[in-house]
């Protein structure tokens, strides 16, 4: 018995999100257009590779936010036939492809950067000048507020693509503080520094290329829900009235959300729409109180981890032809039968038409008879109930 979240769930405050990070991110471009132009520029008269570095690092943040305005578009879509559980997941390869970007940008750096180290020494009428120390001064400053104002409004969304860009913003805030240290040293003779701070600024981005690499690809493989998310998922389930355990609680992240599938454990002799009741109230509490887009909520009446042999037992058409044969001739027809697969045997409530006044006390007496041959079949292990009605 399932009660599955509508294949077109919406997520809560979609707009919201959708225009906090196309605001947050457009601060970004418009911010990293002006860095770069003049990072490249100084970097360019005043003969300084690790300014230039840095100012491709600010032309990658470029692709890095596009790439973002992108996904946060198609990934606030609402499901469709095609993406049944949404399309969530556009982050996820967003953060992915920037890593992928990053780590090209970050080798490319890097190799030029140990390549100049061990060159030929630089010519010293090529030696950086004090604007290219302002300029990176300035780049710093820069950086750090805008990781600090992407960071506040990503955390304002719960996005975690809009925080990585925040924590983007900071490691170009840390490049631009090495960057600084390196040309001033470059400037105070020690022309090796420069390239250097070149090659720390490539290696610092190939490390976070393959930060962002390594939890996309997690995510994309159905990577659990952190241990404190599954902790008040499971908190939250086990709280829903009727439920009386929990077991079999898996979750995966789609996107910044996660997706939950769960067995609760209820009254075995509960009817199934009180059931479905309980898997209803645990999948909304669910979606109110959590990160959850999708949730599959299974109602088990025992724990099916420990006992998985109720799959072996026969059905109930097998079953019947079975009953209706060890009731033989009896002038009695079955009215209703339910059964109940608990602790891997049947138990059956058996209900029965067709008894009078005049034949009652013959008829009960042949019940019994027929209640002890039930008793004996292999099929039935167990028998709870076995009532005549008139």
């Amino acid at each position: 018995m399932h009660a599955e979240l509508p294949t077109h769930a919406h997520l809560p405050d979609d707009d919201h999100v959708r225009r906090v990070a196309q605001r947050s991110t457009l601060v970004s471009v418009a911010v990293n257009v002006v860095l770069a132009t003049v990072q490249v520029l100084i970097g360019v008269l005043a003969h300084s590779a690790a300014l230039v570095s840095d100012g491709v690092h600010s032309l990658s943040d470029l692709a890095s936010d596009f790439v973002v305005l992108l996904a946060n578009h198609h990934s606030r879509r609402e499901a469709d036939e095609d993406h049944p559980y949404g399309h969530l997941r556009f982050e996820n390869a967003a953060s992915l492809a920037l890593a992928l970007l990053l780590a090209a940008v970050g080798a490319g750096m890097l190799w030029a950067g140990v390549h100049r180290l061990f060159g030929p020494p630089p010519d010293p009428a090529h030696v950086p000048g004090g604007a290219a120390v302002a300029v990176a001064v300035v780049a710093l400053v820069a950086k750090e507020g805008l990781f600090r104002y992407m960071l506040a409004a990503a955390r304002g969304v719960k996005s975690s693509m809009l925080e990585a860009n925040a924590w983007h913003a900071r490691s170009d805030a840390a490049s631009s503080l090495v960057v600084a240290l390196g040309v001033a040293g470059s400037m105070a003779g020690w022309g090796f520094l420069d390239p250097l701070a070149a090659a720390i600024v490539g290696l610092m981005i190939c490390k976070m290329a393959w930060e962002f690499g390594f939890g996309a690809i997690a995510d994309l493989t159905d990577r659990a829900a952190s241990a404190e998310e599954v902790a008040a998922i499971r908190e939250t389930l086990q709280a829903t009235p009727g439920a009386r355990d929990l077991h079999r609680l898996r979750t995966r992240k789609m996107g910044d959300r996660v997706i939950v599938d769960a067995h609760l454990l209820v009254d075995p002799l509960i009817s199934v729409s009180e059931g479905h009741y309980i898997a209803e109230s645990a999948r909304h509490r669910l979606l109110k109180a959590h990160g959850v887009v999708d949730a599959t909520i299974h109602i088990d009446p025992e724990d099916d981890v420990i006992d998985g042999a109720v799959v072996k037992l026969p059905g109930r058409e097998t079953l019947l032809a079975e009953l209706r044969d060890c009731l033989g001739d009896l002038p009695v027809d079955l009215e209703k039968t339910q059964l109940h697969y608990l602790e891997g045997k049947i138990w059956a409530d058996v209900f029965l038409k067709g008894m009078d006044e005049g034949n009652a006390e013959v008829i009960a007496g042949k019940v019994e008879m027929a209640k002890g041959r039930v008793l004996e079949s292999a099929n039935f292990v167990a028998i709870k109930v076995l009532q005549v009605r008139a």
